[in-house]
């Protein structure tokens, strides 16, 4: 009888629907270590529905999960939809259809094609992040957020998606272009809601050396969050006769050994310090700038390979160091976005300061030595050239003799140097070692009080509002009298009204804007004639806190009770795509700890463990500029030569990721069709190692259900009642116990580690040898189900009630083995001639050195090698090798 997955998998799917077999349940008398909460980064339902790519975390989730349940744990496993975001309205905007109709459309069909897959989820937990029940407690902890003053309103200049028509946070910008939809970001200055992610810069980077997570994930946040010690400098502003104002700018920097070399600043097109610095000469022109530098995207302005442009803005800085006068210009490759927006130009050691005074005739000062150019100055000697320098720099006439006597050290050379080594040209800093200058500096600074040590973070303060519909509206009243004032906590949720248009107006303001019966309403304070917020949240918002309302997910009196929140928390493993590294992890993680502040949770961190799964990727076909062909333009002519159908053109067949552009998506409802789920989850794991990318092959699949098939073939067997944990004598028996013990510990140890694909191997192994047996054990059988079950759960489920069974298999114990049975009869021992394998051949366990030495000597190998030499010395290593030195 042929594997009949088309009527086990749906029989099985109904069964653990219909009786809840996965119900997690907060059983108190189970101890804190046996239980797991194992969580997967949840989708958005988007139209396209799965692809075989998306059940590959899914899949690895379940496999764990069910091997938990059999080692006695309690298992928290749940799934639910990231609802609201872009694609939905956009597709609203074109079709006039309501976002929560087609989103709810996409979650039916999600959820049919994940529940096809056997995942043990626990559904009566599921959470859609735009229903309101949900969302309630989404603006709840905003309003938390608010009150703990970590939600601020500002007129900022904001990165803004032309195409999408709304603000986007940095970290949705990538590579200059809108992470959404592929457009190039340009800047806008609007009204935006921002939360202070930033006051937690230092504890969301201590924080993560105590989380297991991949070290690539924790080093891209570390970059990002961008922590440097440096000093904020004061530099007063004076006009061009140097006539000092009331004003100052303050510059960062890391490098304050190196102020003697400012010979001009530079602030960003947006500091809010220009129009004030501007002079009536310059006016025009620094204007036509800030215009133009408005248009282009980050990325572009601090390209190093771009030609640098700038405009003076008519006034002076004056160095503190020295009193020196700089000029004050305005050029795009400052970005507001890091430090405070201003520099102070050393062109002699920066390369964009260089490339910039080169181009506009700035001034050029060394002020940094290599070691090398001090040992030339000590006439090879380091250590003499230092005493010279700071020697010479406690006169200024032999310090002027030394410059002209050493031009090449202490002059600019025809590029800018970027090396550390000796501080010159600085008065009495000069001859110091750079490192040593920077703390000294500064100290100097804070004693002149013009200055001070100061720490910064690349991170920016989130911008979190967006000029969309289809997100959570923002809890705040904005009243003429009292001010912005939030919606009380008992009149939330605050509902999205039902609108017709949807259509963002591109001016700042969301559609919400235009929607005068929801927008006018009455200040809850005062009574007066306010206005509601029209910004709505971006999608990241309800993706922060899934994890939590998982756990409580009917509580209507809270988002979640603290028993149950101290009973799970935090999650145990996070299964995602590395590219939520920034984005999704970092939000979640400040979200937490505001809560954790708040004392509505327990711990500090939401994720303990986070894996990264690989991509599983497509094959796609290239042209010779690099360029991509979609598979439905492709003629394969022969098994390795393809053309494009259109030009002729010879193609690469390359690796790619799916996409729709390229039509080599496969879709998973399509495999489970032809092939069962069961086939298609162990396909998955098979390919290779869960954390690396892989191209899908249905070749592959194809054989991993033959495999299946095989078990189903081997289940027709009769099974014998035999005790195996005696002494067998028939060999048959006692190689298939062998061949049992080493499955179930290697089976054991691979899914405990997540190493599937292993696993997976050593089934293989056992049900061929099990394919040649008459009778196959009862136990030994029974126990292999167990161990497939978790893998193949349909197939496993069937097998279990083959074997006289009445209840589920997802509880059973799981097996266990004895190292006794694992260990080998023989081991195979290699011959090496100096150094070189020669031969190998089987010896039992425990052999002698004595006799491993003779059978050594008696190989083919070791006799044709050491033909008319002796052995000079023989190392044995017993139950490995014989290594024998020839002479």
């Amino acid at each position: 009888m042929a594997y009949p997955f088309s009527t086990i998998e749906p029989k099985w799917q109904k069964y653990w629907d219909e009786n809840k077999t996965f119900k997690a349940v907060e059983d108190e008398s189970i101890p804190k270590d046996k239980r797991r909460y194992v969580l997967d980064m949840f989708p958005y339902p988007s139209g396209a529905g799965l692809h075989v790519g998306h059940p590959e975390g899914y899949t690895a989730t379940d496999i764990y999960c069910r091997y938990l349940r059999m080692k006695g744990y309690n298992v928290l496993h749940p799934m639910g939809y990231d609802a609201f975001g872009l694609p939905a309205e956009n597709y609203a905007i074109k079709t006039g259809t309501h976002p929560s109709l087609t989103t709810y459309a996409n979650i039916e069909n999600f959820t049919k094609q994940i529940k096809a897959l056997g995942f043990s989820y626990d559904w009566d937990r599921c959470v859609i992040t735009c229903d309101d029940k949900y969302y309630k407690w989404t603006q709840w902890i905003f309003l938390q957020l608010y009150k703990k003053g970590l939600a601020y309103e500002s007129e900022t200049p904001i990165n803004w998606c032309p195409a999408c028509k709304t603000g986007l946070a940095n970290e949705e910008v990538k590579e200059g272009k809108c992470d959404r939809c592929g457009e190039t970001v340009t800047h806008k200055t609007i009204r935006q809601w921002i939360l202070k992610i930033t006051n937690y810069a230092e504890r969301l980077l201590e924080d993560l050396d105590g989380l297991d997570w991949p070290e690539s994930v924790k080093l891209m946040q570390k970059n990002w969050i961008g922590k440097s010690t440096g000093g904020e400098v004061k530099f007063k502003v004076a006009k061009a006769d140097g006539t000092p104002s009331e004003d100052s700018i303050t510059v960062y920097t890391t490098r304050a050994d190196t102020l003697f070399g400012a010979t001009y600043m530079v602030l960003a097109p947006e500091h809010k310090m220009v129009p004030s610095l501007t002079t009536a000469e310059q006016k025009e022109a620094v204007e036509k700038y800030i215009e133009e530098t408005a248009k282009k995207s980050d990325l572009e302005r601090t390209d190093l390979a771009k030609n640098k442009t700038g405009v003076f803005t008519g006034s002076y800085g004056i160095d503190p160091v020295n009193g020196r006068l700089i000029p004050i210009w305005i050029s795009d490759y400052v970005l507001t976005t890091y430090g405070t927006g201003a520099i102070m130009a050393v062109p002699a050691h920066d390369e964009r300061d260089w490339d910039f005074a080169k181009k506009f005739n700035l001034p050029i000062i060394k002020v940094v030595a290599s070691n090398e150019e001090i040992a030339k100055l000590g006439g090879g000697d380091e250590a003499k050239g230092v005493e010279i320098l700071k020697a010479a720099a406690k006169n200024p006439e032999s310090y002027a003799k030394l410059v002209n006597e050493n031009p090449d050290i202490f002059n600019v050379a025809d590029h800018c140097t970027h090396a550390d080594g000796y501080t010159i040209n600085s008065e009495q800093f000069t001859g110091m070692e750079t490192r040593k200058t920077i703390q000294c500096m500064i100290d100097w600074l804070e004693e002149k009080s013009i200055g001070k040590k100061a720490i910064n973070y690349k991170l920016r303060d989130w911008v979190f509002s967006r000029q969309r519909y289809w997100g959570e509206p923002i809890p705040l009243i904005h009243c003429p009298k009292c001010g912005t004032v939030p919606v009380p906590e008992n009149e939330l949720p605050l509902k999205l009204p039902n609108v017709k248009s949807y259509q963002p107006t591109g001016t700042g303001e969301s559609p919400l804007a235009g929607i005068s019966e929801w927008l006018n309403c009455k200040c809850p304070q005062c009574g007066a004639d306010s206005k509601r917020e029209t910004n709505t949240m971006p999608q990241w918002a309800g993706s922060c806190w899934y994890y939590l309302r998982y756990l409580d997910p009917s509580n209507d009196g809270c988002f979640c009770a603290k028993e149950k929140e101290n009973y799970w928390m935090p999650v145990d493993l996070y299964v995602g795509g590395a590219e939520h590294a920034v984005l999704h992890l970092l939000y979640s993680r400040f979200w937490h700890k505001v809560l954790y502040d708040c004392g509505v949770v327990s711990t500090k961190e939401p994720f303990q463990r986070l894996i990264n799964q690989g991509m599983i990727t497509s094959f796609a076909f290239q042209r010779k500029n690099k360029s991509l062909v979609p598979v439905d333009q492709v003629t394969e002519v022969s098994q390795d030569k393809f053309v494009d159908k259109e030009t002729g053109e010879e193609l690469e067949r390359v690796i790619a990721k799916m996409s729709k552009s390229l039509k080599n998506v496969v879709n998973p409802d399509e495999m489970i069709k032809t092939y069962g789920a069961d086939s298609v989850r162990m396909y998955e794991m098979f390919m290779g190692p869960l954390t690396v990318s892989k191209p899908w092959n249905t070749q592959g699949l194809i054989g991993v259900n033959r495999f299946l098939e095989k078990i189903w073939t081997v289940s027709e067997k009769p099974l014998c009642d035999i005790d195996m944990t005696g002494k067998l004598d028939s060999k048959p028996l006692a190689a298939i116990r062998k061949t049992y013990a080493k499955t179930v510990k290697k089976v054991t140890d691979d899914t405990d580690t997540l190493n599937f694909n292993t696993a997976i191997s050593q089934m293989m192994i056992f049900i061929n040898e099990c394919s040649k047996l008459d009778a196959i054990p009862r136990t030994m059988w029974s126990d292999f189900v167990k161990m497939l079950s978790v893998y193949a759960p349909h197939l496993g489920e069937e097998l279990w009630e083959k074997l006289g069974n009445k209840n589920t298999i997802a509880y059973e114990p799981w097996p266990t083995f004895s190292e006794e049975f694992c260990k080998e009869d023989n081991a195979t021992i290699v011959v090496m001639i100096n150094g070189k394998k020669r031969d190998q051949f089987e010896a039992p366990m425990g052999t002698s050195n004595n006799d491993l030495e003779k059978l050594a000597l008696e190989t083919e190998g070791a006799k044709k090698f050491m033909e008319g030499k002796t052995a000079a010395k023989i190392v044995v290593v017993p139950n490995k090798l014989v290594n024998i030195v020839a002479k």
